[in-house]
């Protein structure tokens, strides 16, 4: 597979704010990919980021424990040139923040706690092209298994009306359902139960069908300007109008299923896509069919004031996706766990210049 013409190289003397940036935190969490592909090697994207070619930077991170900036910084700088890729209209990228919220949870229903938080049911099977029953949507990825064969898995609106009732499916039990969508969405939660134990869970699957965000819905019929979209304004919102949860929640057919996971490291987030555990500020979400997971990303948003950062210029890894992030310029920064993450991230919605840092071995044709 060829490198996508879409990349321009340049040089980290070109990128602004790199030699200001704290490389060791981002070799950090280069370093845990590395010993993550020790066991299974990363799928190589489409734009032809090939994965053998990370082999001379993997194998260095596992074996040197770098200690200051500045051999973090010439490490990247001795293994990668950084290219810049555009957004699909020839323009800048855009950034958004997701997180990993804490809910205060029970592990049996009550009256107060009675909004569910599913495991992947027994008859929720994967599908893909060469198992697809002609008719279905090709975009699911995801079936109900049935004596006649694979159908459209039940949706939100039907899970939450009872489908999947009297299954024992139930990992934990949350107060508020808008908090357990944002759960739903950020694909991962840190569960403070009400017997004192801290758990989380992670995702385990889906229902299949497309994610539709209350955002669109609610700018889309005039409720909230698109340009005052946030976390924070659409809970405002539902906090307001409590009647109308149900009707622009299940517009959102997509329903997500979790695994539980224990909390290793507290300073760490929810092992994600990449199957790294998540660093909060290094940690980004692209798009996988595209991009190579543990391609280490130079992000330059200078709008972006969240994150501590006046302006947002950081290096960052490829650790995990999500189904909205889609597009070779496009990213989900993520910031962390609990309510201040939190505050960060449902603000970011910023345009950004993305570099890719290629691997050397890939631009001269030496790739193993």
């Amino acid at each position: 597979m060829s490198l996508s013409p879409a990349f321009s190289e340049t040089s980290f003397d070109r990128l602004p704010g790199w030699a200001d940036d704290d490389h060791l935190a981002a070799f950090a969490a280069f370093r845990r990919s590395a010993l993550h592909v020790l066991t299974k090697p990363y799928r190589t994207g489409t734009l032809g980021v090939d994965f053998n070619a990370f082999t001379a930077a993997y194998d260095e991170a596992r074996a040197v424990s770098l200690p200051n900036r500045s051999e973090a910084r010439s490490f990247f700088e001795r293994h990668f040139v950084p290219a810049r890729i555009g957004a699909e209209n020839g323009g800048a990228g855009l950034v958004t923040g997701f997180y990993e919220p804490e809910v205060e949870a029970s592990p049996l229903r009550t009256e107060r706690f009675s909004v569910p938080l599913l495991s992947r049911p027994a008859d929720l099977v994967d599908v893909d092209d060469a198992h697809r029953p002609a008719g279905m949507d090709p975009y699911l990825a995801f079936a109900r298994d049935t004596p006649n064969g694979p159908v459209e898995y039940f949706d939100r609106g039907a899970i939450e009306r009872g489908a999947l009732d009297g299954k024992d499916l139930a990992i934990a039990w949350l107060a508020d359902k808008v908090d357990a969508f944002f759960v739903h969405v950020q694909g991962a939660a840190r569960l403070k139960m009400t017997d004192g134990r801290l758990c989380r869970v992670t995702y385990a699957a889906k229902s299949g069908q497309r994610f539709t965000g209350p955002g669109k819905v609610l700018s889309e019929s005039g409720e909230i300007p698109l340009e005052k979209v946030t976390m924070q304004s659409i809970r405002a919102w539902f906090k307001a109008h409590p009647d109308r949860v149900d009707e622009i929640l299940r517009q959102n057919r997509s329903y997500i299923f979790f695994r539980e996971a224990v909390v290793d490291d507290a300073s760490l987030g929810p092992i994600a896509a990449a199957k790294v555990p998540l660093t909060a500020g290094r940690s980004i979400a692209v798009d996988r069919l595209l991009h190579t997971f543990g391609t280490p990303f130079y992000i330059d948003a200078p709008s972006l004031t969240a994150f501590d950062a006046k302006p947002f210029r950081r290096l960052m890894i490829a650790q995990d996706t999500g189904s909205a992030i889609t597009g070779p310029a496009r990213g989900d920064l993520f910031a962390g766990s609990g309510d201040a993450a939190g505050e960060n991230a449902g603000v970011v919605r910023n345009a950004a210049e993305f570099y890719a840092l290629l691997p050397r071995a890939l631009i001269s044709g030496a790739v193993p």
